[in-house]
């Protein structure tokens, strides 16, 4: 079979297999976002050590080097472009105030050009994150050759950040018990913006992977606890 199989991909198939599944859930029925935003959190924890997994390994070839880079970032795509728009798609198709307004009805419904925008800004979100990508292998493999090492600083916003940002979304609206389906889009369009800009932010140490992770264990625990005892909340207060 073509491609590598070995362990210092394993943590990116199992990203790219569970954004799959998330996008599914996300998508499924009436929507589940919320549970789409677990199988994210988990994506966010394989990410966080897929790279110094792969690096354990002394013996790779240019080509083992050059495919996990590639793999790494079409499996980001999926799992931090494509799912985080499913679970906002899911998020407005699990609010009744959303559903109703169908683009068949625009002239009927006042607010029925929500729905409209609200894809318009999946489809850029996703779009940002794909240049992101790309413009982030491009310049990985320039790096690569004149610097050597490890990367010290990215130019934009990391693609895999919203593994966090839009998990926390969620939190608040399970915690506060309000629609938070507008504010998810604009911080949406706002990640966007940040994928594709040139500021520049410093790439976490040790230190800082485990700070992210506690963060993302702790939002994982409390919307597993709020699952749990309220059985999932309505979207609608």
């Amino acid at each position: 079979m073509i491609g590598v199989f070995d362990y210092t991909v394993i943590l990116t198939y199992l990203s790219a297999v569970s954004a799959v599944i998330g996008i599914i859930v996300s998508l499924y029925g009436s929507g589940h976002p919320y549970m789409g935003a677990f199988f994210l959190l988990f994506c966010g924890l394989c990410d966080a050590f897929d790279g110094k997994v792969a690096r354990k390994k002394k013996n790779r070839t240019d080509f083992e080097k050059s495919f996990g880079i590639q793999i790494d970032s079409l499996a980001d795509l999926i799992s931090f472009g494509v799912l985080p728009g499913c679970i906002g798609f899911g998020l407005m198709h699990a609010s009744d105030k959303y559903v109703e307004l169908s683009v068949f009805h625009m002239g009927e419904e006042k607010g029925a050009l929500y729905p409209v925008l609200f894809m318009v800004i999946i489809v850029v979100y996703c779009l940002a994150a794909l240049i992101r990508l790309a413009y982030f292998n491009v310049t990985e493999e320039e790096r690569s050759r004149t610097e050597g090492g490890v990367r010290k600083t990215y130019v934009g916003l990391p693609v895999t950040s919203s593994a966090l940002i839009f998990p926390s979304i969620l939190l608040i609206r399970f915690i506060t018990n309000t629609d938070f389906t507008p504010i998810y889009f604009a911080v949406m369009i706002v990640t966007a913006f940040l994928f594709v800009s040139r500021i520049r932010i410093a790439k976490a140490g040790t230190r800082g992977i485990l700070i992210m992770i506690g963060m993302g264990v702790v939002e994982f625990g409390i919307m597993l606890y709020f699952l749990i005892t309220r059985g999932g909340v309505p979207l609608q207060p």
